[in-house]
């Protein structure tokens, strides 16, 4: 024990000598793993649209002789993206042309007039207009698309609303009851009402063709209000004809914050622990330390339990260190640091094990960090790949290299350590332990292979 603490002492002196190199070991894995935390959080900003609506505040959509309230078409779109008021289509125009704005929509003044009219005779045809800048076409497309999904929304609510009045006027009409009209009460009597008077007064009538007749509209006015009462579902149904129903399948996912985190603290730990030890072990053999270290100071395997101690120390400082700097963005429930531990101290030893195991393959300090680069950055994107985005056999070839490498289980115990709804973190530390195990083996065997050439 006495030659291990020496060794770590030794190495910890050689990473003071060199504040530059030790900075960058530690400054570069936290800005890449920051930036990709970033860039998988960081939703798309919200698009800035010119925005004109010629419609006159007074205007509303009519149904039945009654005016709608307001639907908020305006304030639904503004929801979704950045309004950017414009007084004239030429001005609107004039601000996609600059780029000041990414594309402009127009509802002109007789909009409502042509929804109204789709409820008589001559009904027209009610449009808006979207202006596009087609100089980028990926630009155009994605705004063309946000912006047929929000007028597709607002078709929605306006639907909605005729619905609703809809139902409305068909209940007066089966059951009765008061309708505002021009600013007095007017009483409707309803079908089912009108039903038990006629069939009321059906007996007072003498028998004969008269009663008959009366007979009929009573037998008419009864089956008219049963069959009415059923189409108010589908008038409401009309407004809306599919609904989805989201099913979770393959357990819940965590926050988009929370995995974001995880992956830049896994990618820290990832590239803070394999460059280190990888390079540790390597500077070792080129300086021909090595040969001196194992023939009498101490054993190949207390080097490398030195070495991946060295990667878990200065990997769980470093880890703790940005997840102490990410609180400031993101609330973390410091109540689960026992998981955080365990789940840096674990992904820390798989890692590190995996860096002795590069390590013990190339001789130069050089090609041991390039190596640690070419391994560890592929495999972690690789991790990232979500099922369904590429076909199946490559997914499944993917899963099987992402297993073998500990970032991936180290992403996913560094998950369900922050995440207090995610599932329980035993499967993954198992695997990472394994894989520990795994790489230290493999780098005894690669070492002791190196040694004797």
């Amino acid at each position: 024990m006495g030659a291990v603490r020496w060794l770590l002492l030794k190495d910890l002196q050689i990473l003071r000598r060199s504040p530059l190199q030790s900075a960058l070991l530690v400054v570069y894995p936290m800005l890449i793993a920051v930036l990709v935390g970033f860039a998988i959080s960081r939703g798309p900003e919200k698009p800035r649209v010119a925005f004109l609506n010629e419609v006159p505040q007074s205007s509303r959509i009519v149904v039945g002789g009654q005016k709608l309230p307001q639907a908020n078409v305006q304030g639904r779109i503004c929801l979704k993206v950045e309004c950017v008021p414009v007084h004239s289509k030429a001005e609107a125009e004039e601000k996609v042309s600059s780029g000041d704005v990414l594309a402009a929509l127009i509802l002109p003044a007789d909009l409502i007039n042509r929804i109204n009219s789709l409820s008589t005779l001559t009904p027209g045809t009610p449009e808006v207009e979207v202006i596009v800048n087609e100089e980028d076409p990926v630009k155009a497309g994605l705004v063309d698309d946000r912006i047929t999904a929000l007028l597709a929304q607002a078709n929605l609510a306006i639907a909605r609303r005729i619905a609703a009045e809809g139902s409305h006027y068909l209940d007066l009409v089966i059951k009765g009851g008061n309708l505002p009209v021009l600013g007095t009460t007017v009483h409707i009597l309803g079908l089912e009402a009108s039903a038990h008077i006629l069939e009321a007064l059906e007996p007072a009538l003498p028998p004969g063709p008269l009663r008959s007749s009366l007979a009929q509209v009573t037998e008419f006015a009864k089956e008219a209000g049963e069959n009415l009462d059923i189409a108010g579902p589908l008038i409401d149904r009309l407004a809306e004809p599919i609904k989805v129903h989201k099913v979770a399948a393959g357990g819940s996912s965590p926050p988009l914050e929370i995995f974001a985190i995880a992956v830049a603290a896994t990618f820290t730990l990832a590239l803070v622990t394999v460059l280190l030890v990888a390079g540790s072990l390597a500077l070792e053999r080129e300086e021909n330390a090595f040969p001196r270290l194992v023939r009498g100071l101490v054993s190949e395997q207390a080097l490398l339990a030195e070495k991946v101690l060295l990667g878990v120390a200065v990997g769980l400082v470093v880890t703790l260190l940005m997840l102490a700097g990410l609180q400031i963005f993101v609330p973390l429930e410091w109540s689960r640091i026992g998981l955080w531990l365990a789940a840096i101290l674990l992904g820390g030893a798989a890692l590190a094990a995996a860096g002795a195991a590069l390590g013990a393959i190339a001789r130069e300090v050089r090609a041991v960090s390039l190596l640690a680069f070419m391994v560890t950055l592929p495999i972690a994107f690789l991790s990232l790949v979500p099922s369904g985005a590429i076909g199946g056999g490559a997914y499944e070839a993917i899963k099987v290299v992402t297993a073998l490498f500990p970032f991936k289980p180290a992403l996913q115990a560094m998950t369900a350590a922050l995440d207090s709804a995610a599932p329980s973190i035993g499967v993954p530390l198992l695997h990472l332990a394994a894989l520990a195990l795994a790489y230290g083996v493999l780098a005894r065997l690669a070492l002791r292979r190196f040694a004797t050439v």
